[in-house]
């Protein structure tokens, strides 16, 4: 199944993040992706390929149409 994933999208990722949270939150899409970390709002760029084998689940959508 191919996932379509926009800005503002909240992710939960299959591995936290060292300050122990798993929730981000989509900055920019592309080829890399810009997450944000929702527990110390930490920024990170992910290459799509990665980004896409660690997503476990689509938390929240910000669907604009």
């Amino acid at each position: 199944m191919v996932q379509n994933y926009s800005v503002g999208d909240v992710v939960q990722l299959k591995k936290g993040h060292p300050c122990g949270e798993n929730k981000w939150e989509i900055v920019r899409t592309g080829v890399d992706f810009k997450v944000k970390c929702l527990g110390c709002d930490r920024q990170v760029w992910i290459p799509r390929k990665d980004f896409v084998k660690r997503v476990k689940k689509v938390i929240s959508s910000s669907d604009q149409g």
